[in-house]
């Protein structure tokens, strides 16, 4: 959990500020207001539970943990609390992807909870915690209809994919940011933006279904995915490089800097 910066100033606009948010919408169109949420506000409208069965819920931090069973995940899976602190955009991101990706999220915190539970005392944390860290952080949903453009993706063929494939990724692509922490930097984009994507192989018309549909699909293939965190494969995405998502890639010679479309390493 990062440093707590203390209160921060709340932005009513925020859904407006890039297509990045759209997955938000429907989640968010309800919290705008002159003034930052509050715990009851953030609190599920319909019931969710976490893979334990809990119901899940938005809580205050608390004191410093403890026991394992108030520590972050722990808490999550034991009680379906998710400390989250006010006025403050990382959590506030958070639960949105809570009330979003619910299966997908519930996923995470259960395999973060079974890996805490089964290390040893003193030891460093598995390898597939920082994998799921990294998504739920950074991830990127790429919902991909064409093997041939997930492929130019792989091989970091920006160019390529993002331009001369245009019409294609827009008609066959969707990306779908996951992770709070892109969120909370989408408040201010900057060139160098890139997410951890995971490519879901979806069917030709899913881009043609309403996007909450498209979205509460990908939750269900997330969630399969990342509860088996061993086998996951992430492959970056610039995503100010995303058609629509920054008015200067309009160009192709945006393409052409390679601080940020870096070519994949031999």
């Amino acid at each position: 959990m990062p440093k707590d910066p203390g209160p921060q100033i709340w932005q009513a606009d925020f859904l407006d500020r890039s297509p990045i948010f759209a997955p938000l919408r429907q989640a968010g169109e309800r919290l705008r207001g002159p003034a930052w949420p509050t715990l009851e506000a953030l609190q599920p409208v319909a019931p969710l539970r976490t893979a334990s069965g809990q119901r899940l819920r938005f809580a205050p931090h608390g004191p410093k943990p403890t026991c394992f069973a108030a520590q972050y995940e722990p808490r999550i899976f034991l009680s379906g609390e998710v400390p989250t602190r006010t006025q403050n955009w990382h959590d506030f991101f958070n639960a949105l992807a809570w009330l979003v990706f619910p299966q997908a999220k519930a996923a995470i915190n259960a395999a973060h909870y079974h890996a805490a539970l089964a290390q040893q005392p003193g030891t460093n944390r598995h390898p597939d915690r920082h994998k799921l860290t990294l998504f739920d952080e950074s991830g990127v949903a790429v919902a991909c209809a064409d093997p041939r453009l997930a492929e130019l993706l792989r091989e970091h063929r920006w160019k390529e994919l993002f331009c001369e494939q245009r019409a294609a990724v827009q008609r066959a692509m969707r990306f779908v940011v996951f992770g709070h922490s892109l969120y909370e930097k989408a408040l201010d984009p900057y060139v160098g933006l890139t997410g951890h994507g995971l490519i879901v192989e979806v069917p030709e018309d899913f881009a043609d279904a309403p996007q909450t549909e498209q979205v509460a699909a990908l939750d269900n293939q997330l969630a399969a995915r990342l509860g088996d965190p061993q086998n996951l494969a992430f492959t970056p995405v610039p995503l100010l490089g995303v058609p629509g998502w920054w008015q200067d890639n309009e160009t192709p010679a945006f393409y052409e800097d390679t601080g940020y479309f870096r070519p994949k390493r031999a």
